[in-house]
């Protein structure tokens, strides 16, 4: 999803109330309305329309009895349903969704944070700033800015159809972490008034550079002088790669932490210097220079010069290109999405002084964080290194810089670029397979009290129709435009209705959570085209940038592709992960589709000829 537009002076909307007290950033958040819980028959309706294009009318058969059972008078929905709503009520929860959703989704997930949790932004070329460490101390006075106002509370809140939306999350983005551990991770946070540091990783190596000394921030000229100190302090001495461990798989991590603890006393102070920092800049001795070798640098780079689980890593390579990468469990990519545009906005736009050249006498070192390594961590460390060579080698990565139009065509089409963007990754899918299969888009749904995102299914009736009809011959263009258009009309209604917390896979995920334990499983849940219809062949997800040239993460099933997507004025940016099912030739596809789409369309723009 797009992130949310941003006003300084809002109307007050109906039903919002303004606590100051509260400060800027959070002062709608008490009067955000909650998530609802749809009733069991708009799910019903909207889970069978899904269903429709997916399956054939023998499965589509079952899968309709197997749903009317569930809704029926004396069916197990209903009582499960009453039981959603009381939880909905309870003053014990803002959000119905959100505790199951992050243990669910992200902190009882046991596969490695990278790369299936993480994602990545590639940032644009900052030409006056070739050499890392001034670009590095550029980027952290910019970031340091941003947390000023998330800390103070002084962030003006974002707003989604002139709605503000919940700011709750920014609380996980500065001084936190996610901790590795059984059944389940937690986050933690971290007072920021005691801890003004933030981690550096170079070679390896950790080192803190405090961001305030005495009641007065680093200046950038005072960053980049004690970057620049990071790079020699690490040039001279070799460290194990201890930032390697929490590349492995959750449980393997958890015990291998636990290793680390009992080696040596000091090591848990030297862990909580790294989950305590303000944030991480990792200084990697590459130099990427196609958008492949950017992707690959920031979304997972060489599995060691990295703390995989803080949700804010800036990196910056040896020839001055720089990028982000975020954990992704207690954040969503929309806030960090702001982040990244802040700091590069005030970078390229002169927004902030960083011209001062002072620089303080007296100012401490950077101070190196140490781990004793026994050969019981060794060992753990050559694993990771080891099985992190392995996750990664299995994936491939493939970027469609598509420079042929943008959102500034796309409108002249009277159409959402979204949901065009939509069917070019539709259109490419048909022309790889010959069919469409389940197709996952991020719905954002934060304009209710913590509220994270739902799925919206993309494929539709008249998504196939249309997909169908671009690869007849026989059919005439003003049919293809039709049943485009109709096509459009559909996602534009399921993503209005899945922001809005109608979607299917949510209300139907809150209403399993609640069978008890030995209670027998309806059949909705056991029927087929249940995991089927949720398996995500295709997982999409927009967020847009004129300062990123990359954005992207992995794909969440074996034989899918995960794509995110960039809309920008005058083009279209593609990121394809796949376990080496042929991310090369989706990227060729989706270069056809957009072209024919194009071809398709443009008859539409033209004034009609004068009559002679």
């Amino acid at each position: 999803m797009a992130p949310a537009s941003r006003r300084s002076n809002s109307s007050l909307p109906a039903g919002y109330v303004e606590d100051k007290s509260k400060g800027p950033m959070l002062r709608f958040q008490e009067s955000l309305p909650r998530l609802p819980v749809p009733t069991l028959e708009e799910t019903a309706a909207r889970y069978i329309k899904t269903l429709k294009p997916l399956l054939s009318q023998t499965e589509l058969d079952a899968s309709t009895k197997a749903v009317e059972d569930f809704i029926a008078p004396n069916g197990p929905g209903r009582r499960l349903q009453e039981k959603l709503l009381a939880r909905r009520e309870s003053p014990k929860h803002k959000n119905w969704l959100y505790e199951w959703w992050n243990d669910a989704a992200y902190l009882s997930y046991r596969d490695p944070v990278v790369p299936y949790v993480s994602y990545f932004y590639s940032h644009r070329d900052d030409r006056r700033r070739r050499d890392p460490a001034k670009r590095a101390a550029a980027i952290t006075t910019a970031a340091l800015e941003f947390k000023k106002q998330v800390d103070t509370g002084a962030l003006e809140p974002e707003y989604m159809k002139k709605l503000p939306i919940c700011m709750d999350s920014y609380q996980w983005m500065f001084n936190c972490s996610r901790v590795a551990a059984k059944p389940a991770d937690y986050p933690v946070k971290f007072d920021p008034s005691e801890h003004k540091h933030i981690l550096v990783v170079r070679k390896n190596q950790f080192f803190k550079i405090a961001h305030e000394i005495n009641g007065k921030q680093l200046n950038t000229a005072e960053l980049e002088q004690a970057f620049r100190r990071v790079y020699e302090l690490a040039s001279t001495q070799r460290a194990p790669a201890v930032g390697a461990l929490t590349s492995e798989n959750r449980d393997i991590w958890t015990d291998a932490r636990a290793t680390l603890l009992r080696a040596d006393p000091t090591n848990a102070k030297s862990l909580e210097a790294i989950e305590a920092a303000s944030f991480v800049v990792c200084l990697d001795d590459a130099a990427p220079v196609t958008l492949e070798e950017r992707a690959h640098a920031y979304w997972h780079g060489d599995g060691q010069n990295r703390w995989y689980d803080k949700p804010l890593q800036f990196i910056v390579n040896d020839n001055g290109t720089s990028g982000f990468m975020g954990e992704h469990s207690m954040m969503d990519g929309t806030p960090t999405h702001r982040l990244n545009d802040f700091v590069n906005d005030v970078i390229f736009n002169n927004k902030i002084d960083m011209s001062d050249p002072t620089v303080r006498s007296g100012l401490p070192e950077p101070q190196a964080v140490r781990f004793v390594v026994t050969k019981e961590v060794q060992a753990e460390i050559e694993r990771a290194i080891r099985d992190f060579g392995a996750v990664i080698g299995e994936h491939e990565l493939a970027v469609q810089s598509y420079q042929g139009y943008g959102k500034g065509l796309i409108k002249k089409f009277r159409c959402s670029p979204d949901a065009f963007v939509q069917m070019i990754i539709q259109l490419a899918y048909h022309k790889m397979y010959g069919q469409n299969r389940p197709t996952y888009e991020s719905a954002a749904t934060r304009r209710f009290q913590q509220g994270r995102t739902e799925t919206c299914r993309t494929v539709s009736e008249a998504s196939v129709a249309w997909c169908n009809s671009m690869a007849d011959a026989a059919v005439d263009d003003k049919t293809r435009i039709e049943l485009f258009r109709k096509a459009v009309d559909s996602h534009l209604e399921y993503i209005g209705a899945a922001s809005d917390g109608k979607g299917v896979d949510r209300h139907l995920f809150g209403l399993k959570r609640l069978l008890e334990p030995g209670q027998e499983v309806p059949a909705l849940y056991q029927d087929p085209a249940y995991a089927y219809s949720s398996s995500w062949y295709l997982s999409t997800s927009q967020l847009s940038s004129e300062f990123f040239n990359g954005y992207g993460w992995s794909q969440v099933i074996d034989g899918g592709f995960g794509i995110a997507y960039m809309i920008n004025e005058n083009s279209l940016n593609f990121n394809i992960v796949s376990k080496g099912i042929g991310s090369d030739k989706m990227r060729f596809y989706l270069g056809e589709a957009a072209a024919e789409m194009r071809d398709l369309l443009i008859p539409t723009t033209e004034p009609p000829k004068a009559k002679l």
